[in-house]
């Protein structure tokens, strides 16, 4: 497996106990905890939260980078493959609040994208979706830029209470 995926003045990496602190800062953020489903709000939060990044990565299941940018925390990137060798994973990604506007969350899609393909295609991976809520239009801009199709309009399903979009990105899809 190819270490880690790359973005031009980003570093990403697997999280870190060290993580935690930034994470707890970053979920301060009304709207991160709005569209997140785990809450991150003190130490004991943070290590559950850095426990399933973990847990997920050791199972194959969840690949979660942190991204910094000059030694901070500013987004986190993951790749969601529930079923390791199937042809269907997901990406989840939030920014932290100093440094949304500025094109990091259509780096880091676009990274963990290629990553992703590069690692799994082999495996049977053939498709990345990108799902959000219809009340984010900021994701429906970062799927763009990151050359993901709109591909539904999804109901809504339990934890999420509104209707969503899902994104894809197919294998070869262009040459980004």
């Amino acid at each position: 497996m190819n270490d880690q995926p790359t973005a031009d003045g980003l570093l990403l990496r697997p999280f870190e106990d060290a993580d935690a602190p930034a994470l707890i800062e970053a979920y301060r953020d009304e709207a991160l905890r709005h569209f997140t489903r785990t809450p991150v709000n003190d130490p004991e939060q943070a290590a559950h939260w850095l426990r399933l990044q973990y847990e997920g990565r050791a199972a194959g299941t969840r690949y979660g980078f942190a991204v910094l940018e000059g030694g901070e925390l500013v987004a986190n990137v993951a790749l969601k493959y529930p079923t390791p060798g199937g042809e269907a994973a997901e990406v989840g990604y939030w920014t932290a609040a100093p440094a949304r506007g500025r094109g990091v969350a259509p780096r880091v899609v676009e990274a963990l994208t290629a990553w992703a393909f590069a690692t799994f295609a082999a495996d049977g991976l053939r498709r990345i979706d990108l799902l959000h809520q219809v009340d984010n239009p900021a994701s429906c801009r970062v799927a763009e830029k990151a050359g993901y199709s709109f591909e539904e309009l999804l109901p809504a399903h339990p934890p999420y209470p509104l209707d969503g979009h899902r994104h894809s990105r197919k294998w070869l899809d262009g040459s980004r």
